[in-house]
């Protein structure tokens, strides 16, 4: 697995996108609904106010880019991880489907594993 999108709990989105597009330097991919995505090499990062109290701390979401989404929460599952929800689309680009699921680590933060179809 590698390392493919990143989120970080920002208070002031359009103040953030200035200086991650301006003073960082990097791409600024789209902003939609809130939420600002940015290239940063061969990850994502994206930048949102939380959506929850859940998401509302200092720490990152992790999303794991996989090739076959359910195969790997099956397997995972298998394993004893505890997921959050189903595998389900949350945008379409073009004909790019971004699907995902989220789950807990043993700490109680929240990753996801993550596949463009």
């Amino acid at each position: 697995m590698k390392i493919s999108q990143i989120a970080v709990n920002v208070e002031n989105v359009e103040r953030a996108v200035e200086f991650y597009r301006d003073v960082l330097g990097l791409p600024l991919l789209f902003e939609t609904n809130g939420l600002a995505f940015f290239q940063c090499e061969e990850t994502r990062l994206l930048l949102s106010r939380p959506e929850t109290k859940e998401f509302d701390h200092p720490s990152s979401v992790l999303y794991f880019k996989i090739d076959n989404l359910q195969a790997e929460v099956t397997r995972m599952r298998d394993n004893g991880a505890i997921f959050i929800d189903e595998p389900h689309m949350v945008a379409k680009m073009g004909d790019t489907e971004t699907w995902m699921s989220f789950f807990k680590d043993t700490e109680g933060n929240t990753h996801a594993l993550m596949s463009e179809i």
